[in-house]
């Protein structure tokens, strides 16, 4: 009976660790699609509406969910304490959020190469940097589905096989 309960909450455990895994191939295409969807609003801000970088960040904060809302959040703290410019506002929030996204290294750079720009043109070239930084993520964000329809139920299936391949070898 104790060697069953054993191997059963082996077989949860490793199944569990397989969906954990395949759970971040499925955040990163949801991440990306609302970092575009920030992006779209942030250009509607600018463009439309007039208003301060801080007051859009807080905007489009509101609107996002976390881990991303954090990122706006951060930001627009910076921008409001006046501890840096803009482009070391964006560089240090992105890096403060980081590691609780899903992103790669490939977002992360378009993220920095379009704080570069933030806040240093008038609002047409700022819209022409959205627009590229949306081209970019557009692509990451089609490799991102791409690869979570190519290893998502493998990992799945990875974990639950590995788990009962644990049970045989110690039975």
């Amino acid at each position: 009976m104790v060697k069953l309960l054993g191997a059963l909450f082996i077989l949860l455990a490793t199944t569990w660790t397989g969906f954990e895994a395949a759970k971040h191939l499925s955040e990163r295409p949801r991440q990306l699609r609302q970092l575009k969807v920030a992006l779209q609003s942030l250009e509607a801000e600018i463009m439309y509406g007039h208003l301060p970088l801080y007051d859009a960040c807080i905007h489009i904060s509101k609107q996002l969910k976390k881990p991303l809302s954090w990122f706006f959040e951060d930001f627009a703290k910076r921008l409001k304490d006046g501890e840096a410019n803009v482009r070391v506002a964006w560089h240090d929030s992105l890096l403060d959020v980081k590691r609780f996204t899903a992103f790669k290294q490939g977002e992360i750079e378009i993220l920095q190469q379009f704080g570069e720009t933030l806040g240093q043109h008038d609002r047409t070239a700022q819209q022409k940097h959205i627009l590229l930084a949306l081209t970019h993520l557009d692509r990451e964000e089609h490799e991102a589905r791409e690869k979570q329809a190519k290893y998502e139920r493998m990992i799945k299936s990875l974990g639950f096989l590995s788990g009962l391949l644990l049970i045989v070898l110690l039975l």
